[in-house]
């Protein structure tokens, strides 16, 4: 029986580019090799794409910058075209599935699965709609409301709006939300941009330092209580993992709290009542198909600590994927081990391929 040959596309242009590639180097270390052929495929900061890149000498060089360090015998950067269907043309006798871990704008939001669509390509995890939903902090937060999920308070601003009435949008923040908030850019993950305001000045700085993230904001009130997720795999019928707690080292879980200190608690599974556990379940699952998302997703929530209510928070439909991050580890405490994990994704992708093989073309 031939291997099905996976193309794993990492890196890419967000503020997430280190965080991919470490996601990459565990998959490539992990994937069944008597199952699986791997083809890495890295993309710089500034979009180029490289085929053979692999991630671990990346890592082991010192420096997360995409370079063709394949074989050791050419360091120098691969001169690829820019036009990445040319690319894609290439791979098509190279590649049965492509694996895009990619976290954050260019990767998880719907750009490179639409380039995968075009192209005629399987790929594993959300389509473009889930994956530009799920990124779209606002527009994900609406969609949850529409299905009923239960959703902190929140608003939303165009950086231009911010700019140009400054005083209206922090009058409306104060007098809606108040004090401590949280200020996001509406279209990054792993905490990158976000920072919590206590008064009017802080609030300036963050709605600064998001502005310079990505054209629109979210300010969300916040929600006092204990930061609860559940892990979600599959398609059409999708199934939720045990429930994991994060104790942040720091005064919230930001980007140096995840990838810097490494202090943070990771509780697995969560100390929750019976019935608390079931709930964060059905939601994430609803959270899940709430967005059409398919194959992986993380749905992260609050937990009041004295009232129990469930809020959720958002959904990653690319979390982090090393072999320490929440997702994989939710799932190991469910029985599904790094490895089969892997697996489990990639036929899912097949399968969702093949499905939508069966549609009608007019």
């Amino acid at each position: 029986m031939s291997k099905i040959r996976v193309g794993l596309i990492f890196g890419g242009r967000s503020g997430e580019h280190e965080v991919s590639v470490l996601s990459a180097n565990s998959v490539m270390s992990a994937i069944n090799r008597d199952k699986y052929e791997v083809y890495p495929i890295g993309i710089t900061k500034e979009g180029k794409w490289l085929p053979g890149v692999v991630p671990e000498k990346l890592i082991a060089s010192g420096e997360l910058q995409v370079r063709q360090l394949n074989d050791g015998q050419d360091h120098s950067i691969v001169p690829i075209s820019n036009e990445q269907g040319q690319l894609l043309s290439s791979l098509q006798e190279q590649v049965d599935i492509f694996f895009p871990v990619m976290h954050g704008p260019y990767g998880e939001d719907g750009t490179i699965q639409g380039l995968l669509e075009i192209a005629g390509f399987p790929y594993v995890g959300g389509g473009v709609l889930a994956s530009a939903v799920g990124m779209d902090k606002v527009v994900m937060k609406a969609v949850f409301q529409q299905a009923g999920l239960p959703v902190g308070a929140y608003l939303g601003y165009l950086r231009k709006e911010w700019e140009s009435n400054p005083d209206l949008v922090l009058d409306q923040i104060e007098q809606q939300l108040g004090f401590p908030c949280f200020v996001k850019p509406a279209n990054l993950g792993s905490s990158v941009g976000i920072s919590k305001a206590h008064n009017r000045e802080e609030l300036v700085r963050s709605l600064n330092l998001a502005a310079e993230y990505d054209r629109k904001l979210i300010i969300e009130k916040m929600l006092i209580g204990r930061e609860i997720e559940c892990a979600v795999l599959g398609n059409d019928d999708p199934q939720a993992s045990v429930v994991g707690e994060i104790v942040p080292c720091a005064e919230f879980y930001d980007y140096e709290a995840k990838y810097v200190l490494n202090d943070s608690k990771l509780i697995i599974p969560a100390e929750l009542p019976e019935h608390l556990v079931k709930e964060v379940q059905q939601l994430a699952v609803k959270a899940f198909k709430a967005v059409d998302a398919s194959g992986l997703g993380r749905v992260d929530f609050f937990v009041n600590t004295e009232t129990n209510e469930v809020i959720i928070n958002e959904i990653n439909t690319m979390p982090g994927f090393t072999r320490i991050s929440m997702y994989p580890k939710l799932w190991e405490a469910s029985g599904i081990n790094y490895e089969d994990l892997i697996d489990r994704l990639i036929q899912l992708g097949l399968e969702r391929y093949r499905d939508k093989q069966r549609n009608r073309v007019c």
